[in-house]
């Protein structure tokens, strides 16, 4: 072995001994209890009573180069925990996350970047069956964000990975997807720092797709997201664009999107909404069939109480023209945070 590479064997060695030792973390528990009441028409109103346990557990610990990590488990319904997390935030470096696939991660995280009272226009409980884009981000994927030291100032710089783009929340020693959809790569640019209030962003996804799969996919999948938002005393407004270019044989070519919201803090305690996503289906055989969906919300919040309430409408829900996919409804909820 040459001088070189004794020392780079050195230098390694020494790196993992250092990372090998980590310092004692913790565990917290936050949380809340959310109890909902959902009614609309054209939907399915069976018994319209809901409940979220909305608990995050997180851990903490550090390595003694300074290197820390966070594991997040989010549990968020009655049969099993909703999503989960693990970041390494390491100096100089920036953060290095893995994810299974519960979104928030590559594209997903500016799928809909609109200002809302409370939730997102397809988030309520009138199904609009809206086609948003995700990017690997709705897959188990590793993340890595850059060090805000390599930006300008109010930039972030995302760059997400995911091996099979098919496949979630794998157990330990466990694989997960199918054949048909390959590797997917993601890169996300938001700057905040242009002008006071202002935030942009844009988004590109490229995921591999096999042509000969039993889904049928042509060629590779390419989904974008450009946007911004800007608030002024109590109000925002924001606008978007996406386009997911599904390029199958299914019957699709692409889905395209506009996004519009406004929001307006009345007080300390209340905020309102209004959200609009119009969405455009585009058939292989030339056709087009539209999806739009408005949600008007409201949220108050007092201490660790808030009531919310959305009343949302959709028209052609699921890019279905049927009378039934005409809908609307409201949602009511009050969620007491511990």
């Amino acid at each position: 072995m040459n001088k070189l590479a004794k020392i780079g064997a050195s230098a390694l060695c020494g790196s993992l001994a250092v990372m090998a030792s980590a310092q004692a973390g913790e565990m917290s528990v936050t949380g809340g209890a959310t109890a909902t009441w959902s009614k609309g028409n054209y939907t399915n109103n069976g018994n319209p009573i809901g409940m979220n346990s909305g608990m995050t557990f997180t851990g903490n610990g550090e390595l003694e180069n300074g290197t820390t990590f966070t594991l997040t488990v989010t549990h968020a319904d009655k049969a099993a925990y909703s999503s989960a997390n693990i970041v390494m935030t390491v100096p100089g470096l920036g953060t290095i996350g893995i994810d299974q696939g519960a979104g928030g991660s590559g594209l997903d995280r500016i799928d809909d970047m609109m200002p809302t009272a409370w939730e997102e226009t397809n988030g309520t409980s009138v199904g609009t069956g809206l086609q948003t884009v995700a990017g690997v981000g709705g897959s188990s994927n590793i993340e890595w964000g850059l060090d805000s030291g390599m930006l300008p100032d109010g930039a972030s710089v995302h760059i997400a990975h995911a091996p099979r783009t098919g496949g979630t929340a794998a157990n330990d020693k466990a694989t997960g997807g199918t054949d048909g959809a390959g590797a997917g790569w993601d890169l996300v640019v938001q700057h905040a720092g242009i002008a006071d209030g202002l935030n942009i962003f844009g988004g590109y996804s490229t995921i591999s797709q096999n042509k000969n799969a039993t889904a049928g996919y042509e060629r590779d999948r390419d989904q974008i997201a450009l946007g911004a938002t800007y608030a002024f005393g109590g109000l925002t407004v924001g606008y978007q664009w996406s386009k997911d270019n599904v390029q199958a044989s299914a019957g699709t070519n692409y889905y395209e999107n506009d996004a519009y919201g406004v929001s307006f803090n009345v007080n300390d305690e209340l905020s309102i909404s209004v959200g609009v996503h119009q969405s455009e289906r585009n058939h292989t055989n030339g056709t087009t069939t539209s999806n739009d969906a408005t949600s008007l919300q409201a949220a108050y919040s007092v201490g660790g109480a808030s009531l919310k309430i959305a009343r949302t409408d959709v028209d052609n829900a699921s890019y279905s023209t049927a009378v039934a996919s005409d809908k609307d409804g409201y949602t009511v909820a009050l969620t007491l945070a511990f």
